[in-house]
This record gives structure tokens, sequence and C-alpha cells, in this order.
């Protein structure tokens, strides 16, 4: 099982890695809000994660980090 850690409050909430989840497991938070007044990024399921990663790649900001 792949476990994701967040940056949550360097995440701008552009939903590039929300798109890029081939298992549509991402989501941005509807009840958080961060440092920057964006909603960050979160995990639905991090039981069904893949650990593929795609996520990761596609942040710009390199939040995301994938532990296999």
């Amino acid at each position: 099982m792949a476990k994701l850690t967040f940056n949550t409050d360097s995440c701008k909430g552009c939903g590039l890695c929300v798109n890029a989840c081939p298992k549509n497991l991402l989501r941005l938070s509807k009840e958080t809000i961060n440092k920057k007044g964006h909603h960050p990024v979160e995990i639905t399921d991090m039981e069904a994660c893949i650990g593929c990663a795609s996520c990761a790649w596609m942040c710009p900001d390199c939040i995301i980090k994938v532990e296999r």
C-alpha cells in the first residue's frame, strides 16, 4: 500500500493532481482552506492508492510525497 503526504500549506488548489490520478482518489477539500486561502488537495481513500505517483509528477509545486 502506498502512502501519500501533502504539504497542504503550499498547495494552490490548481487541481492538476486531481485530474492526473488514474483511480480518481484525489479531490480539492471543500472544508479546509490553507494559509494561502486555497482549498488544498486531499485523498479520499488511501487504501485504494496504487502509488503510481502521477499526482506527484503533475504537481507544479512538488507538494505531494509518495511512499511505497
